[in-house]
């Protein structure tokens, strides 16, 4: 095949879950005449991406990441002479906009059009950013709903695209469950921690204090864990408490949501994953009390943090966020639900309605079009 033939596609992530969508996302387009580089993980690698370095591994929370600045400004200055010295039809950049927007506008300066995969949320915070996302994006593909009209009207052309955490979803067989004959006493609790070690080190204790509480009160309860891989199962392992036995299983939030009756979850992307199964929750996240208090909540616009409260446009679930020392009136919240079986019931029916837009397109097959058609212009 002549080299002039086949296009090249750079395409940037630097979370575990942007790796996953992204690897989709290239299984999806499945083309020959097209290449992939750019920045990621295994997903994207086993997908068939040559990585220009793994930026999955040493992926940080905002407040923790101001530790790597030297490293993703050595980074960026890379990406900016490779885009510039190298033959790149379109830079794909997902999530993650604090590094992606400099990818993005390394990419204008050098010629080439910009997808954005994932809409940066300006909706909630630093709306007026949204000048500095006219100038770097050419397209927008949203995994929110109501995002594409907000953009939209902004002057960024976007598409809503579906959520690619939900591609897989089949309401005809998960969702709806009764909690008729719930046992409280006989229930199992899915602890979501998150992925990043920040997170863990953050949420891990504290979910396994509330797991003590309710276990106090019901001794016949049982824990189950999710785990992507065996480095995040030792590092939970590691930080187990007495008291407690956990169940880790492999895969992500929605099985283990699927074989809960109640979560605990980070806030963040998972907690579409665990509404797609209709499975109650409580929301929780950890931040930096100065970081909240100096910038945080002068900066947010919007009255609900977590993504499905977000979506609910009021307290669907319980959230906590963030919380800084006590406990207890998050497991208050935990055993208020576990007492009351048609509280469960009618949270169960909720998200599951809330969920289904989501998984209605298919994201990555979506996705995969928009960029067929950005490299044919």
């Amino acid at each position: 095949m002549s080299e002039n033939n086949v296009k090249r596609v750079f395409i940037s992530a630097c979370e575990p879950s942007a790796d996953l969508h992204c690897g989709n996302l290239i299984k999806a387009v499945n083309d020959e005449k097209i290449e992939w580089v750019g920045l990621g993980g295994p997903n994207m690698a086993s997908a068939g991406c040559e990585l220009l370095e793994n930026t999955v591994d040493k992926a940080a929370m905002i407040y923790n990441a101001f530790g790597q600045i030297g490293r993703y400004y050595k980074l960026i200055r890379r990406i900016s002479a490779y885009l510039k010295n190298n033959k790149i039809d379109l830079v794909v950049v997902c999530d993650s906009p604090a590094f992606n927007f400099h990818v993005a506008k390394a990419a204008k300066r050098a010629g080439i059009k910009v997808l954005f995969y994932v809409a940066p949320q300006l909706w909630a915070w630093a709306p007026w950013r949204i000048r500095k996302l006219r100038k770097c994006c050419d397209k927008l593909a949203c995994i929110l709903p109501f995002e594409e009209q907000w953009f939209r009207s902004r002057g960024v052309d976007a598409t809503f695209v579906g959520n690619p955490l939900l591609d897989d979803v089949d309401y005809d067989k998960t969702g709806f469950r009764s909690y008729k004959d719930f046992d409280a006493g006989k229930s199992t609790i899915a602890l979501m921690p998150g992925s990043r070690k920040a997170e863990i080190e953050k949420l891990w204790p504290a979910m396994q204090q509330i797991g003590k509480v309710l276990k106090d009160k019901l001794p016949g309860m049982k824990f189950i864990v999710p785990i992507l891989d065996n480095k995040k199962k030792q590092l939970l392992k590691n930080m187990e408490v007495e008291g407690l036995c956990f169940e880790y299983i492999s895969g992500g939030a929605a099985k283990a949501a699927s074989n809960a009756d109640f979560t605990l979850v980070a806030s963040g992307s998972a907690t579409l994953q665990v509404a797609s199964t209709g499975c109650p929750m409580v929301v929780m996240y950890q931040s930096s009390k100065f970081f909240w208090h100096f910038f945080g909540k002068w900066i947010i616009t919007i009255p609900y943090l977590s993504l499905v409260n977000i979506l609910a446009s009021k307290e669907l679930v319980p959230e906590f966020m963030p919380y800084f020392s006590s406990i207890e009136p998050i497991a208050q919240t935990c055993c208020k639900y576990l007492e009351n079986k048609d509280l469960l019931d009618k949270t169960n029916a909720e998200l599951i309605e809330l969920s289904k837009p989501l998984a209605e397109e298919n994201a990555s097959s979506k996705t995969s079009k928009i960029i067929k058609h950005m490299l044919t212009l």
